[in-house]
């Protein structure tokens, strides 16, 4: 009311489209109270793409109802309804709530009101909310509501069972037909159909949350940590592997049984209680325990693909990217303070390795800082924040700060790639972790003959293993890099008098290290020709009489047109330099 800063917001401005679509959530919202007076409704954030809102109500809405809220929501925007703010006492705003029957809204003013509350109507529709807003609804014009779903009050899986409506919102209604279309090749790229058409993976009701892989699946896992390995022993890292059950005085030790039990699997055994893992940190630390350290060893790199499990309610399981259980790609860095910054340096590097390879060429840095449950004092969590901050200085990268996103134990640096479709992944991470050397009592012998505890560098590139594997399918449409693609070539015999020399080629090509494969069903040509094509195979090989009598081979190259004629030896020196190379696409 006096003394007040004013900035205007526009869609160009940081925050605008933000400020933009939380409106949108309001008209939402107001469109569903029209139609369903009945609806109690819970809390409505924008979101990357768009917007949600949670509602309490006695059936799940339909298609049709949400083609009439949407209808509803475009009538609203033609009455250009102004968005007001009004300011009351605590215990007025309760009064109005209670009086309305929104009990969702009353408990979150008694749990963050302040003295005086912010609320904003527009229409009938009173909302608990600090804003701010758009003038009026007739500036959104682009609209769409999108589709609903199960939600959970407040995200508590054993709480008040809530629908959550998606939608979207463009200044621009341009804009908005690139971000739908974008939307459906989301569909067809989803990595569960993917999965399903190329018979990689299973996930069954009988394992919730857990993956079965496939013989083909399976194959590109194995390569995928295989090239890891590989890169991890130039940097002269050390592989274990720890158990998957330990005792609860280590979870207890390690911190994880106050700041990560909600999220953990245990068992009795012999009178005993035991945590499964969710993260192998402990593992390592009792490796590192084991021997005696001097500062000669060290950095000491120990790498590791455990197998973790981790707590998901069952509302947000999703495909590979949400499970229960997952493969790791970890390794904990021991070293001395000093060198930090030089092995955090070279952690980026590896990231930007590894990523490039797979062409995500788009990556955010991310400082999280500390966070409001941690451990460990203030004094170290300055000095890894800073350590952290050096290091990227120097790699010269741009980096953001995420404050208070970081983990109990230590500050970390997130990575998030954009795929194909523009959208953002958090894939690998950098913490530091000044508390697990004096949790385990750990030490190294210094060059005086003293004794200092070893700062701990977590790391993780690919992330879990299962989640990545989802990011590449989508990434690039299941279409795989030759060299790590379930199958290289697919040789198609048109008649049977043609097996037995597509029989030879395939076996002279095994020969060659490559992974080919023979489809001799008795099926007609264009149905073996279109299941290639769906298993994005990178080369279809069709054998008739002229390639038999020729000794050739017509191959067709996955996203070309046509066909050319090789020899068996060209198609192997073809193959060998993709896979050489690491090429993209063949």
């Amino acid at each position: 009311e006096s003394d007040a800063d004013v900035r205007f917001l526009t869609p160009a401005d940081a925050g605008g489209l933000h400020v933009f679509r939380h409106s949108s959530a309001h008209l939402l919202a107001a469109a569903v109270k029209d139609l369903f007076p009945e609806a109690r409704y819970g809390i409505g954030p924008p979101i990357e793409g768009g917007f949600y809102y949670d509602f309490r109500v006695e059936e799940p809405f339909s298609r049709e109802d949400l083609d009439r809220i949407e209808v509803r929501m475009r009538e609203l925007v033609k009455q250009r309804i102004p968005f007001e703010r009004e300011i009351l006492d605590k215990d007025d705003a309760i009064r109005v709530f209670e009086e309305q029957g929104e009990f969702f809204k009353v408990e979150l003013v008694r749990e963050k009101g302040d003295a005086r509350v912010s609320c904003y109507r527009v229409g009938d529709f009173f909302d608990f909310c600090e804003g701010p807003h758009v003038p009026h609804t007739g500036v959104i014009r682009a609209l769409k509501v999108l589709s609903s779903s199960n939600a959970y009050w407040k995200g508590d899986s054993s709480g008040i069972p809530m629908q959550r409506i998606y939608a979207t919102s463009f200044t621009d209604r341009k804009e908005m037909a690139a971000h739908l279309a974008r939307l459906e090749e989301a569909k067809r790229r989803d990595h569960r159909r993917i999965g399903r058409d190329q018979r990689l993976f299973l996930i069954l009701p009988e394992a919730p949350g857990q993956v079965f892989w496939l013989p083909a699946g399976m194959g590109v896992v194995n390569r995928l940590l295989d090239s890891m390995r590989e890169k991890l022993e130039r940097r002269s890292y050390q592989e274990i592997r720890t158990p998957l059950i330990l005792n609860e005085s280590v979870w207890a030790r390690s911190g994880h049984l106050d700041h990560y039990r909600d999220n953990m699997f245990f068992i009795e055994s012999d009178e005993n209680r035991f945590g499964i893992k969710p993260m192998n940190c402990p593992g390592a630390a009792l490796v590192y325990r084991s021997d005696i350290r001097s500062y000669r060893d060290l950095p000491l790199r120990l790498s590791e693909f455990g197998h973790c499990h981790r707590f998901e309610p069952s509302g947000v399981l999703s495909g590979l990217t949400r499970v229960r259980a997952f493969t790791q790609d970890d390794a904990h860095v021991y070293c001395r303070l000093d060198q930090v910054r030089a092995e955090v340096v070279a952690l980026v590097d590896l990231v930007k390795e590894v990523y490039g390879e797979f062409g995500f060429e788009d990556i955010q840095i991310e400082v999280s800082t500390r966070p409001e449950k941690s451990v460990g004092t203030t004094e170290s969590w300055e000095q890894a924040e800073v350590a952290l901050v050096e290091a990227l200085t120097e790699s010269g990268d741009a980096w953001s700060v995420n404050s208070g996103d970081g983990a109990f134990y230590g500050p970390k640096i997130d990575f998030h790639v954009r795929d194909a479709l523009r959208r953002s992944h958090q894939c690998a991470t950098i913490q530091l972790d000044f508390s697990q050397a004096p949790a385990f009592d750990l030490y190294y012998a210094t060059e005086d003959g003293g004794r200092e505890r070893p700062v701990v560098i977590h790391r993780a590139i690919l992330g879990s293993v299962e989640r990545f594997f989802a990011l590449l399918l989508e990434h690039t449409a299941g279409a795989l890099p030759v060299w790590i693609a379930p199958v290289q070539a697919m040789l198609i015999p048109i008649a049977d008098r043609h097996q037995a020399a597509a029989a030879e080629v395939a076996d002279a090509l095994r020969a060659e290290g490559f992974r080919i494969a023979v489809d001799d069903r008795r099926e007609k040509m264009g149905y073996k020709i279109r299941e290639a094509e769906v298993a994005r195979v990178p080369f279809m090989v069709v054998l008739g009489d002229r390639e038999v009598e020729e000794d050739t081979l017509a191959v067709r190259t996955r996203g070309k047109r046509g066909q050319e004629i090789l020899t068996t030896a060209a198609l192997a020196d073809r193959l060998g330099e993709l896979t050489k190379n690491r090429s993209l696409t063949p």
